[in-house]
C-alpha cells in the first residue's frame, strides 16, 4: 500500500514484532501546526513520520573494517551511492549507500572488541558533516554528539587533531562512548576525548579552542514523540517542545565563543565572518549548528528543500 493510505494504527509488521501504535494527540498537535507551517508540504511529510520503514535508511560503511561483500551485498539488493559528485567535499572514503524502496537493513549488535562495518542513519544526517568540511589536523568539538552517527561519520572524513565528543546527559554518554568504541579503532580511539559538560558552559570553559563544531541542538524529534504509548506523557512532550528554542539558543552562543573565529547573529540565523569574508548558510539537518561555516537549521529545512525538488540522498 502507498504510504498515505496507512491509518493511525500502522499495518506493516516485521518479524512478529509488535506494531507501532501512533498516539492520537500528538497527530492530533502535529496537523494542526504543521499544516499551517509547511502547507501541502505536510501530506508527505506526514507520510514519511507515520512509517517508521522509511527512517534510518541509509547505509553509513565503516572504513576501519571495510568489506567488499558487504558492498556487492548492498548492490544485489538495489542499494546506490547516497551523494554523487561533484560535490564541494566529499571525501573519497565516506560511503553512505541508499535505495529507493523503503525497507531497514539489519542493524549489527556491539560485540567487545570487534568493529561493526556500518552505522544506520538518515542520508541527512551527513549533511551538517559534508557542510563542516573536517580536514587532517584540525580540532574539532561535537557538542552533542550521542547516539554517536556524526562523530563516526567526521572521522570516516578526516584524521582530527584533537577531538572532542562531549554529551551531556549520563545515559546518552555511555550510550556515544559503545557506539565510537564499535567503529573506530586503536590507537585512534585513544585520541578521542570524551566529557559530559553542559553545553551550555564550553564555550566559556574552552574559548576558541577549536577549528569545527558540530551542535545537533536538542530537537523535537516529532517521528518518536508520535509513536509514546503513554499520552500524559505525550502530552507533556507537546508542552515541553516549546522550551527547545530557548535551549537551543543557549547552546549557541557559547559555541560561537568556542570556535577561533568571529561569528554574529543576523534574522535569527548565524552569520560566519572569516577573514575578510561572510556566509550565510541554512543547513539541511534538524536543528543543527556548523561553526566554521556557521549554520542553524530548523526542524523541516529538509523538508523543505526536498520539496523543492533539491533531492541530495534520493
Amino acid at each position: 500500500a502507498a504510504p498515505g493510505s496507512r491509518s493511525a494504527t500502522l499495518g506493516n509488521k516485521t518479524k512478529g514484532k509488535p506494531q507501532k501504535q501512533i498516539c492520537q494527540v500528538v497527530l492530533d498537535h502535529f496537523e494542526k501546526q504543521y499544516t499551517t507551517e509547511l502547507g501541502h508540504t505536510w501530506t508527505s511529510v506526514r507520510d514519511v513520520l507515520t512509517y517508521p520503514l522509511c527512517w534510518q535508511y541509509a547505509i553509513l560503511l565503516n572504513k576501519f573494517s571495510q568489506s567488499s561483500e558487504l558492498e556487492n551485498t548492498l548492490g544485489v539488493k538495489g542499494y546506490h551511492p547516497a551523494f554523487q559528485r561533484p560535490l564541494p567535499y566529499l571525501p573519497a572514503l565516506l560511503k553512505c549507500y541508499i535505495r529507493r524502496t523503503p525497507g531497514r537493513f539489519p542493524a549489527q549488535k556491539h560485540q567487545p572488541g570487534k568493529l561493526k562495518e556500518y552505522y544506520l542513519l538518515n542520508a541527512s544526517s551527513l549533511l551538517p558533516v559534508l557542510a563542516l568540511e573536517v580536514k587532517d589536523g584540525e580540532d574539532v568539538l561535537d557538542l552533542c554528539a550521542a547516539p554517536g552517527g556524526k562523530s563516526i561519520a567526521i572521522l570516516q572524513c578526516a584524521y582530527p587533531g584533537q577531538f572532542h565528543c562531549n554529551e551531556y546527559d549520563d545515559l546518552r554518554s555511555r550510550w556515544l562512548k559503545q557506539t565510537i568504541e564499535s567503529f573506530i579503532p586503536y590507537p585512534l580511539i585513544n585520541l578521542i576525548t570524551f566529557s559530559k559538560l553542559d553545553g551550555r558552559q564550553i564555550g566559556n570553559l574552552k574559548p576558541e579552542l577549536y577549528d569545527k563544531v558540530l551542535v545537533d541542538a536538542p530537537c523535537s524529534n516529532d517521528r518518536s514523540w508520535l509513536f509514546s504509548s503513554n499520552i500524559q506523557q505525550a502530552t507533556l512532550r507537546l508542552m515541553q517542545r516549546k522550551e527547545l528554542p530557548s535551549l537551543q539558543f543557549q547552546l549557541l552562543s557559547p559555541g560561537a565563543e568556542t570556535a577561533d573565529y568571529a561569528a554574529t547573529l543576523y534574522g535569527g540565523l548565524p552569520v560566519c565572518t572569516h577573514g575578510s569574508k561572510m556566509r550565510l548558510t541554512v543547513s539541511l539537518e534538524s536543528s543543527g549548528l556548523l561553526l566554521k561555516h556557521c549554520i542553524l537549521a530548523d526542524h523541516w529545512s529538509i523538508l523543505r528543500a526536498l520539496s523543492q525538488g533539491q533531492k541530495t540522498a534520493m
